[in-house]
């Protein structure tokens, strides 16, 4: 038997690259370099929930200078130290989007809408990809029967129109949280907002204008689609909602903005980001959805979660951490 040896193992690697080497000098003409793809492949990965088929879709992601309040109660020094050792390139940091859709055998649901198609083109590609990687996933935006919506910010409720104000999902009703709903929709409450709110307050009347009739008014607790049940957590906004996904003995947790960059976020629950409109409500909110998504054991869903956003949440200490799911070539 022969026995191989460190000094073997070399001998032969070297051996390998010298032949390589010399091939072309042997009558091989070299193969042509091939060219730089550019881009990256689409975007979607699929798993069972039950009897649910889940497709989980990248709208795309934004890297950015950290700004001044991004963490709001930690130094500008710290916060730029933490997405440092959370390896983001230095000075800034990176938000990821990514909506989902639930197949349920009789309807199929479109949970949060990304920024749109104008924002494609408005940042070169970086966001506003769901409509690229839903037809690359095989799905119609005119298929969708349901668009559920967490909340209004931008990045989740901006994708209901085409860049020209057209409906990007025209055959869907669109179910909204009717907290969500009587806090936007009256101007009286932008008093009750914190400066990036203040500046996001006349946006959703953009959304709905024109289709209110499309719109219906859920509220905490109850079963919104087959299967979902919305469960209250404010604090992010004041109607922002999460969800229970439901088929036989099967469940997971969309969890949607509970949490940002998990990295930063779930490992320093009470660190405030400035898009929370009352932070400190939005902590306590955190705490108990993630103490009850650790106490069950869940597969938790999160919208800001690193492509494809599903993993696990453990206790780590006081604080809590990600265990992303492994990747799996089967459905």
């Amino acid at each position: 038997m022969t026995q191989l040896t460190r000094r073997k193992l070399f001998a032969g690697v070297a051996a390998a690259g010298a032949a390589t080497a010399l091939t072309p000098l042997m009558g091989r003409s070299a193969l042509a370099s091939a060219p730089a793809a550019g881009k990256q492949a689409p975007g979607f990965y699929r798993y069972k929930v039950g009897d649910y088929e889940i497709t989980q879709l990248s709208d795309g992601a934004r890297t950015f200078p950290i700004p001044d309040g991004f963490i709001v109660n930690l130094d500008k020094d710290k916060t730029l130290a933490a997405a440092e050792a959370a390896y983001y390139p230095k000075g800034q940091v990176t938000v990821v989007f990514n909506p989902m859709v639930i197949n349920t055998g009789s309807k199929l649901i479109l949970l949060d809408t990304g920024f749109g198609p104008g924002a494609f083109a408005a940042t070169k590609g970086a966001i506003g990809q769901l409509g690229y990687n839903m037809a690359a996933a095989g799905i119609d935006p005119k298929a969708i029967d349901i668009v559920l919506l967490s909340h209004f910010h931008i990045d989740h409720a901006g994708g209901l129109r085409t860049a020209d104000g057209g409906l990007v999902f025209p055959n869907a009703e669109i179910k909204v949280p009717a907290p969500e709903w009587a806090f936007w929709m009256d101007e009286s409450n932008i008093s009750r907002t914190n400066t990036y709110n203040k500046g996001h307050f006349p946006n959703p009347k953009k959304y709905f204008a024109g289709i209110e009739s499309k719109v219906t008014r859920y509220e905490w607790g109850k079963e919104v689609a087959p299967g979902i049940t919305s469960i209250a957590t404010p604090g992010h906004t004041p109607g922002h909602t999460s969800f229970a996904i439901a088929s036989g003995s099967a469940r997971i947790l969309a969890q949607c903005d509970v949490t940002n960059i998990p990295s930063l976020f779930l490992t320093h629950p009470d660190w405030q980001l400035m898009y929370d409109n009352d932070p400190q409500l939005a902590f306590a909110t955190r705490r108990k959805f993630f103490d009850m998504a650790v106490a069950e054991k869940a597969t938790v869903v999160g919208f800001h979660f690193p492509f494809p956003s599903v993993g696990h949440v453990e206790k780590a200490g006081s604080d809590y951490r990600l265990v992303p799911m492994p990747w799996n070539p089967t459905i």
